[in-house]
């Protein structure tokens, strides 16, 4: 797919919400090379080693709490952002468990704090938001979601984004309908993985640990199957979309999949068994454990509409993204220059 956004946001103000997380921190990358006029707000770095450090990206940014309005407030009337991706959430599943109530606050609280701050500025023309391919009611049939299907969540997680997609379709029609308004999409990705990701209980970021500690892995999960896609991938969709909000308005203020191709699946298992193939360790794959809190097997993202509407789809398969993962930690493992590093795979996903 040849990206249509390089020229796009030069100049634009934009803001991102949790930029100092993994995703965030790419996005915030990205951003910058494309030349937007960049603003952060986000708690500190999540974990050390994070991109966020290991980039030593330089903009203005306020760390602060999502539910800190004033300080929100603060923030968007200094900068006067165009543009607001938010990203700002608590992410894991089994940290919901673990913090049930935190994670409510955090992903529910945040998004309406988010949405009353924007009405106290004039300068936001659109607002992506960003929520999860689990946002959907699972019951582990043989489908891939629509935007269009019931939403739903077992965990606490899950179910914090399906009320953050409901909350924004009930702001979008009761206060967003006016033509000065801002426009608000959601956006659903898939699994990503890529470079640069440390926190507890994702697969790759653990697998990495494993790897370099030459410990074996456990699998809670081996046969589940998951939407695995390079973090770039996920993105492009959503700086796609950003710039089809700012410039065509309402037509594109819905909800969107960013996910693999259908045919582009694997298991946890294979995924793993690959990764410790490409790290030259692939006898720490031996043992599986049985997970005791819920998973679905099947979880699959419906993309057509991306594809049609928006003429996107992912540009990296996800034997790519998985060799791109590995050599960038491997990279980092080396001493290598990241911010060079990152900035060269940024170019090499925008020219594939």
């Amino acid at each position: 797919m040849e990206l249509s956004f390089k020229d796009f946001y030069q100049g634009k103000k934009v803001l991102v919400t949790g930029h100092t997380g993994f995703k965030g921190s790419w996005l915030s990358l990205w951003l910058r090379e494309l030349g937007a006029e960049l603003s952060g707000y986000s708690l500190p770095t999540p974990t050390d080693p994070s991109l966020y450090s290991i980039l030593n990206l330089d903009f203005p940014e306020t760390l602060a709490d999502i539910n800190d309005q004033a300080a929100l407030v603060k923030h968007l009337q200094t900068h006067q952002p165009e543009i607001i991706f938010h990203l700002a959430a608590q992410p894991l599943v089994r940290e919901s468990y673990r913090n049930p109530i935190g994670t409510f606050q955090t992903n529910i609280a945040g998004i309406w704090n988010l949405l009353a701050a924007v009405e106290q500025v004039s300068s936001v023309r659109a607002i992506i938001v960003v929520t999860t391919d689990k946002c959907y009611q699972n019951h582990d049939l043989d489908q891939s979601f629509s935007e269009t299907d019931p939403l739903g969540g077992h965990d606490p997680y899950s179910a914090s984004k399906a009320c953050v997609e409901i909350i924004c379709e009930s702001w979008r029609s009761s206060f967003l309908s006016s033509p000065s308004k801002p426009v608000l999409a959601t956006v659903r990705a898939g699994n990503v993985i890529g470079g640069g990701d440390w926190a507890a209980d994702r697969l790759l970021s653990d697998c990495i640990r494993s790897f370099v500690a030459g410990k074996q892995i456990e699998l809670r999960y081996p046969q589940a199957i998951r939407p695995w896609q390079h973090v770039l991938s996920a993105l492009s969709g959503y700086l796609l979309l950003a710039e089809k909000l700012y410039t065509l308005g309402g037509h594109y203020a819905e909800a969107w999949n960013f996910g693999p191709r259908p045919d582009d699946r694997m298991t946890v298992e294979e995924l793993v068994k690959m990764s410790a193939e490409l790290w030259g360790v692939p006898d720490l794959v031996t043992t599986f454990n049985s997970n005791n809190l819920h998973e679905s097997r099947l979880l699959s993202l419906n993309i057509d509409k991306a594809v049609t509407r928006l003429n996107w789809s992912p540009n990296w398969d996800v034997q790519s993204s998985l060799i791109e993962t590995i050599n960038w930690y491997k990279s980092w493992h080396q001493g290598v220059d990241m911010l060079n590093y990152s900035i060269k795979q940024i170019n090499k996903y925008q020219s594939s």
